[in-house]
This record gives structure tokens, C-alpha cells and sequence, in this order.
């Protein structure tokens, strides 16, 4: 669901596949759109039989949400998934940078620590928070079982969840989080072999305070836009964290 206007861009992939070596297929798993993670465009010479288009015909797994000893809720699934499918796609609500900063301002001032937060590219993030479907209850792992992947899609783009593994039915379904921690640690249950401990908790990334954290995302929203810089000032915000 679009909260602001919605945009495509021409990522310049025009679907010119050739015929793999013995396959009925144009698109097969050796497609360079594929390759590019790039689905087929409509131009694509299989037409309703072209394989490289996991969103448009995606087949939903049977997946359930269940309550997990120490990560509150999980999601696992009621059928085998072979490594390499598509698994679910993360929706919500798309916003822009400073909905997605007033609802973090918000959501600091309610002393909430569950985000479901995706950035999808600069100025667009998707916020689960409200209206998704299972792909939020994905819990982190330190070794998963799935990734997030951006594809195109004739000019826009999605997140999607596939398995970087064969999963058997009634496994949990797990992803790397790969975030940046801000505040307090938080502690890693996973249980996996070489656990990192500590959600966020990888060499090289920044760890900061959350008065910190909004400061630097306040400062980088002033600095990219005179438009809005000014218009924090008017709102008081730049002057109220940076005393």
C-alpha cells in the first residue's frame, strides 16, 4: 500500500533472452534478467510460461504463525521449500524518509522495540508495522534459512524472501537482520552455531544512542534539502536535539 505517489524507474533491462540449450523455456534458470535480479518484462518471448517472474506467479507456501520460546512470535513452514524458491514477499505501507522518522519519533515516545522497518531505496521505506502479511513474523538468525532480495519489476521495486537453503516442513523460517543497532543491546536468541549474541552485532557498523540516532537522521534530512531544513526549523526539531 502506497502512502506516497508511486514511482518506477527505467533500470534500463529489456528481457532479450535466448533459448537455453535443450529447454522449452526462453527464461530458465541461467536467465540474465534473472541473473540481475530483474523479472521478465512483458516483452519476454514465453510470455504466460516464462520462469523468471517470482512475483507476478508466485506460489504461496503454507507457512504459520506460531509463538517461539524466547522471540515471541515466528513463522514456520507446513511444506518443504527447495533452496533458491521464492517464499513470501515483505509488504506493507511504502512511505517516504520523514513519515518514516515521525513514526520512529513515535514509536521512541511509546517505548516500543519491535520495528518492522525495510528500506526498499532512497526515500522509500516499507512499514509493517500496521499492514503487512507473514513476513513480518520472520525472526533473526545468525545462520538463516532465507535472504532478502530486491528485484525489478518492469521499473519498481519489491522485496522478496527466498530460501538460501532446502528447508523441511515445520522449520522456522529465519533471515539476517543486518541492522544497525541503536540504544541498548538487544540479545540474540537464534541458538545457531557461531551466534554473534548480540542483534546488530557485526564488525563495522556504527552503534548509537537513540537521542543519537534521530540526531544523525534529523542532521542528514536538514543537510540533503533546503526545503527541509526549513521546514524542521519551523517544527522546532533541529533546534530541540541539537542543544
Amino acid at each position: 500500500m502506497y502512502l506516497i505517489k508511486r514511482r518506477t524507474e527505467d533500470d534500463g533491462i529489456f528481457c532479450s533472452c535466448s533459448p537455453s540449450p535443450g529447454s522449452s523455456f526462453t527464461c530458465d534458470g541461467d536467465c540474465p534478467c534473472g541473473m540481475l535480479l530483474s523479472c521478465c518484462s512483458p516483452s519476454c518471448k514465453c510470455g504466460n510460461s516464462c520462469l523468471n517472474k517470482p512475483f507476478q506467479h508466485r506460489t504461496l507456501k503454507k507457512m504459520k504463525v506460531v509463538q517461539t520460546a524466547k522471540c515471541g512470535k515466528g513463522l514456520i513452514t507446513n511444506e518443504d521449500i527447495k533452496q533458491g524458491e521464492f517464499v513470501i514477499e515483505y509488504v506493507g505501507e511504502v512511505i517516504d524518509d520523514k513519515t518514516c522518522e515521525e513514526r520512529l519519533w513515535e514509536m521512541k515516545r511509546r517505548g516500543e522495540t519491535n520495528f518492522y522497518l525495510c528500506e526498499i531505496n532512497r526515500d522509500m521505506v516499507i512499514d509493517a508495522t500496521h499492514k503487512g502479511n507473514k513476513s513480518r513474523y520472520i525472526n533473526h538468525s545468525c545462520q538463516p534459512n532465507t535472504e532478502m532480495q530486491k528485484w525489478r519489476i518492469n521499473g519498481e521495486t519489491r522485496i522478496g524472501i527466498f530460501a538460501t537453503c532446502d528447508i523441511k516442513k515445520g522449520e522456522e523460517l529465519t533471515y539476517d537482520y543486518q541492522f544497525v543497532q541503536f540504544g541498548a543491546d538487544q540479545n540474540c536468541h537464534c541458538g545457531a552455531l557461531g551466534c554473534r549474541r548480540k542483534l546488530g552485532n557485526k564488525p563495522g557498523k556504527l552503534k548509537f544512542s537513540s537521542d543519537a540516532a534521530l540526531k544523525l537522521v534529523v542532521h542528514e534530512l536538514a543537510a540533503s534539502s533546503p526545503t527541509m531544513k526549513g521546514f524542521l526549523h519551523r517544527k522546532n526539531v533541529c533546534d530541540t536535539i541539537f542543544c
